[in-house]
């Protein structure tokens, strides 16, 4: 029986044509997603649904979906679709990372225009039969400086544009090498410095826990007078109401905002401020993006569904089905390594070597390096999948260095990260078991051994009689829990390092406290 997919959202019809010509039944119901009933009465009777943002695929419609194994997302994002129900159910969900690129970067590009211009205002004017020159002075583009926060795939398109326009152009993204920056064109510095340097400050990063409120009323206050500020990124990277603050004050000389915190926006504390251009989230809307993604996740779905290829999916390696059962602990393990090094990178990243030695170098190391890559980078760009994160290290300028060799130490196999940064190196190895679990075997060149589970606190210290205890009394105080306490040094009274796992977050006030023992040199919750 061929497969059959469902499309609940308004696509482009080529998506129809796609499927069909490569033996997959389709049903095209632009509607149907707005209707959470019907969608619920009909999901089972498919094993695939094509959706951009409208279709909410909750866990009950996943749980609902007997026969569902792949959502594919028209588009980046996947807020829409509960990933963690679609991977306890084996349901892939894949997006379509760079289909409107060009044409979300072209939207910042003709913000930062009509603001500059009071193109919005002057229109209003002139049609409502006035003539109001004086009004609309506006203020020219060429020869201001660009302030880009993120330069990624999107960013770096703006940055292009902006070059040509005779801009000069500076951004802060803690991914992007100086080797990127300088074939760019553009100058890399902190944030503090674009805030203070930038005429012109246009959002490209994903709204994270670090991400969010980068624009609050503090950083307005150490921009130059009159910045103009662009959001075509994602609501909640602006404090809405200190932008509407710096607009009513004039110290932001005007912003253009296509996203916001609360979508559809009917109201907004930004709407009537003054040199205020607003869109109703338009970065995508163009004819060419909608059908590159349209027939993007149509080519994707019909791969899985007829040959079992995967690509571009958030919640599952891309490997053959031969190669799965052998391959998946050591993508987990290969994976984990990523994160725990992305989590404790704090500086631009530069370079990432990968040693595997033993049977795992004759393994799909490629597979294997793409978890990694995705691990490292996921802290700070959430979307990023094993498809995606080899393009984007690869955008920002960081080398990406393979070793393999055959067995030399005492483990018959491991994976060696190792993280280099502007100012340091910092590796970690690990390995996979008999039980078929990944291990941490190495941190920082000492030796330990330790599960990774959920809620980890990673310690640096010098090694000194009476820490242990410190520490467990210190979490016992604050209720934590602890599940597993994990311990190795260079020598007596030198480094050391300590991985306990806890049975949940870790806050502020207990990071203080350990902190502050003298001889603790880091202290940093971490998540797998």
């Amino acid at each position: 029986m061929a497969p059959k997919v469902l499309i609940s959202d308004k696509l482009s019809a080529a998506a129809v044509d796609v499927f069909k010509s490569r033996g997959v039944e389709v049903d095209y119901l632009p509607d149907l997603g707005k209707d959470k009933d019907k969608l619920l009465a009909v999901i089972d009777q498919y094993d695939g649904l094509a959706i951009r943002s409208a279709t909410k695929v909750t866990e009950k419609v996943i749980a609902a979906a007997n026969r569902l194994r792949v959502v594919g997302r028209a588009g980046i994002g996947v807020d829409n679709v509960d990933i963690a129900a679609a991977s306890a159910r084996g349901v892939i969900v894949m997006n379509t990372p760079f289909g409107n690129s060009i044409t979300t970067a072209e939207h910042a590009i003709a913000m930062m225009f009509a603001v500059a211009r009071k193109i919005a205002a002057a229109d209003a004017s002139t049609q409502a039969g006035k003539w109001e020159k004086s009004k609309f002075m506006g203020v020219e583009i060429t020869s201001k400086t660009l302030g880009l926060i993120g330069c990624g795939n999107i960013g770096s398109i703006v940055a292009e544009r902006a070059i040509g326009l005779k801009m000069r152009v500076i951004a802060f993204d803690p991914f992007l090498s100086p080797e990127r920056a300088l074939d760019l064109g553009v100058e890399k510095v902190d944030l503090d410095t674009l805030f203070a340097r930038a005429d012109v400050i246009s959002l490209h990063t994903p709204l994270t826990d670090k991400t969010r409120n980068i624009i609050d009323a503090a950083a307005i206050d150490k921009m130059r007078d009159g910045v103009m500020l662009i959001n075509c990124a994602r609501g909640g990277l602006v404090d809405e109401a200190a932008l509407r603050a710096g607009l009513d004050s004039g110290k932001v000389g005007g912003a253009g905002v296509d996203v916001f915190i609360e979508e559809p926006a009917r109201e907004n504390v930004l709407f009537g401020a003054p040199n205020l251009v607003c869109t109703p989230h338009l970065g995508a809307s163009t004819n060419e993006a909608q059908e590159n993604v349209a027939l993007q996740v149509a080519e994707q779905m019909s791969d899985y569904l007829v040959n079992g290829a995967v690509s571009n999916a958030l919640n599952m390696p891309s490997i053959t089905a031969e190669e799965a059962p052998r391959l998946t602990p050591f993508v987990k393990l290969a994976e984990q390594l990523g994160s725990f090094a992305g989590q404790l990178t704090e500086s631009g990243l530069t370079g990432i070597r990968l040693e595997y030695e033993g049977d795992v170098a004759e393994m799909n190391t490629r597979a294997l390096t793409a978890a990694a890559l995705t691990g490292v980078l996921q802290p700070l760009l959430q979307t990023v999948n094993m498809v995606s994160a080899p393009v984007m290290a690869r955008e920002r300028g960081i080398s990406v260095e393979e070793v393999k060799r055959p067995r030399q130490g005492a483990y018959e196999t491991y994976i060696r990260l190792t993280v280099k940064t502007e100012r340091q190196e910092r590796s970690v190895a690990g390995t996979v078991f008999a039980d078929g679990k990944p291990r941490i075997i190495q941190v920082k060149g000492i030796n330990m051994e330790a599960e990774l589970g959920a809620h980890m606190l990673y310690v640096t210290n010098e090694d000194k009689p009476g820490f242990i205890g410190y520490l467990g009394t210190v979490l016992g105080e604050a209720g934590v829990n602890i599940a597993t306490f994990n311990l190795g040094r260079t020598a007596p009274g030198e480094d050391a390092i300590c991985l306990v796992e806890v049975d949940g977050a870790v806050g502020d006030e207990v990071i203080d406290r350990i902190e502050a023992l003298a001889h603790v040199k880091q202290v940093k919750p971490l998540q797998f």
